[in-house]
């Protein structure tokens, strides 16, 4: 269903609550939800000429007889059950589309993890799926690197994305020259795991895969459960900084059931082509493809919800960097402690903090984390 123009700020504002707040009260049973499956049309850049491909690329879909349809692009490493919380919060209001994106889980992939999986590629799946599901327009909901999607989404594609909610990362216009990974390093060294997936991305699926529970468990962490301090600081290994704990406690913000699905969803393809979100070519030609194209501004009502706590980065600080805000002028900017760094979609919030933007919010207060 198309959202009139006047409605999305309501939706978001609502929805600002909602992503934040939400609580898993009831058990989530993530294998109860069945699975569409959307064929669609990919680019295979691998080889000296671009070759068209088949992919099969799986999502939920929940609710569709609602008028509003949120569609929910997960981050790395992630899935659409990582959408857990608000899933249980948003499925009697709105039509919800959870795709798990190409690579994961068992959406398929042009197998060229080098270079084809650009964000233009993420937004040609995302259209497709909510072409297979009769959907004409939505708004987009994007978490890490689902985020950048959702944003490339509505600047493609305005005619079918009518606002963007963006959890962590800020826009990321493609305005300026195209910057390497390693210059950003030195002002941002917990991400130097981005340069061990860059550089060495072979080596990198390999450790990923060798142990997937363990991989999961270090990286899906929350304040009150960190990581080792050295985690993510390491050039040449992603998990190097848990070398000193023999067993890594579970996840803190899932059940047991949803700990071994994700387990069981990641050995079907493994990582080999989730780390498309960091190689040089899919990032070069993402940033070649906006550039070229100009149109960085989005006109669209943008909810962005910032963590104080995430251990890649001062996002605050990524954002007055990239000047996101002067190409977002219906932007509401929310920064927020969160329980779990990173994951602000996946545990509730123990605390309201500040809001900063164009947009008056209610005063800090508590919410719910039980």
């Amino acid at each position: 269903m198309r959202v009139p123009s006047f409605l999305a700020p309501a939706v978001l504002s609502f929805a600002f609550h909602h992503l934040v707040s939400a609580s898993n009260d009831a058990s989530f049973h993530p294998d109860s939800y069945p699975k569409h499956i959307a064929t669609c049309k990919a680019i295979n850049r691998a080889v000296n000429h671009s070759t068209q491909v088949d992919i099969k690329l799986h999502y939920v879909d929940i609710n569709p007889e609602a008028k509003t349809t949120l569609i929910m692009a997960h981050g790395w490493p992630s899935l659409w059950s990582t959408w857990s919380y608000q899933i249980q919060e948003f499925k009697n209001g709105y039509h919800l589309i959870v795709p798990d994106l190409r690579g994961f889980g068992s959406s398929t992939h042009p197998d060229d993890v080098e270079s084809s999986g650009t964000m233009g590629d993420m937004v040609g799946d995302l259209v497709c799926i909510l072409e297979h599901a009769a959907v004409t327009s939505a708004i987009c909901v994007g978490h890490d690197w689902g985020a950048q999607i959702c944003y490339e989404a509505a600047r493609m594609r305005p005619d079918i994305f009518k606002a963007v909610a963006a959890l962590v990362i800020p826009y990321i216009p493609a305005s300026g020259p195209f910057i390497p990974i390693a210059k950003l390093v030195i002002p941002f060294p917990a991400l130097a795991y981005q340069l061990f997936f860059e550089d060495h991305t072979a080596a990198a699926i390999v450790e990923l895969g060798k142990n997937i529970t363990r991989t999961t468990r270090a990286t899906l962490r929350t304040v009150d459960s960190p990581p080792p301090a050295a985690f993510l600081k390491s050039k040449n290994s992603y998990l190097s900084g848990w070398n000193d704990v023999d067993i890594i406690p579970p996840v803190p913000f899932f059940t047991a059931e949803e700990e071994d699905y994700f387990v069981a969803q990641y050995a079907i393809q493994g990582y080999r082509n989730t780390l498309q979100f960091y190689t040089k070519g899919n990032k070069y030609l993402s940033w070649e493809f906006g550039h070229k194209q100009g149109n960085h501004t989005i006109p669209q009502p943008v909810l962005s919800v910032i963590p104080l706590q995430d251990p890649v980065g001062d996002w605050i600080i990524a954002s007055n960097i990239l000047h996101s805000a002067d190409y977002l002028p219906n932007l509401k900017t929310v920064v927020r402690y969160f329980q779990g760094p990173s994951v602000p979609h996946c545990k509730t919030p123990d605390e309201f903090l500040v809001d900063s933007g164009r947009c008056p919010l209610d005063p800090p207060r508590k919410a719910r984390t039980s």
